[in-house]
């Protein structure tokens, strides 16, 4: 199953490389994106996906799940999904100042 899932973050990494070396703003933040969920999904495996209980003191479990990686990956997808949020208002409204998303057409003149 981790293999799996490493092969998955592997393509999701790809993917998200070839989105942001394009052209257009919205499928930069797309890559971003994506590149992000790679990440998360890579502290997940690194974790380890276990299965057992709550990793609670009273109890003499053999086996529980550690609870770290799951609130490492929650926080950065509420960090994730709030810069996101920004840069695509950020997009939006370049693309209503300028008139395209082009990134090319938004460097500015080749003078300054």
């Amino acid at each position: 199953m981790e293999t799996l899932i490493v092969i998955l973050v592997g393509i999701l990494v790809s993917i998200g490389t070839y989105l942001i070396l394009s052209r257009q703003l919205l499928r930069i933040v797309l890559g971003a994106s994506l590149l992000s969920h790679a990440v998360n999904l890579l502290i997940m495996t690194s974790g380890g996906l276990k299965t057992g209980s709550a990793p609670l003191l009273g109890e003499k479990v053999a086996t529980y799940t550690d609870a770290i990686p799951q609130a490492l990956i929650l926080t950065a997808i509420v960090i994730n999904f709030a810069v996101t949020a920004v840069v695509l208002v950020l997009c939006y409204r370049s693309y209503q100042k300028f008139g395209t998303d082009d990134m090319e057409q938004l460097r500015g003149n080749e003078h300054e």
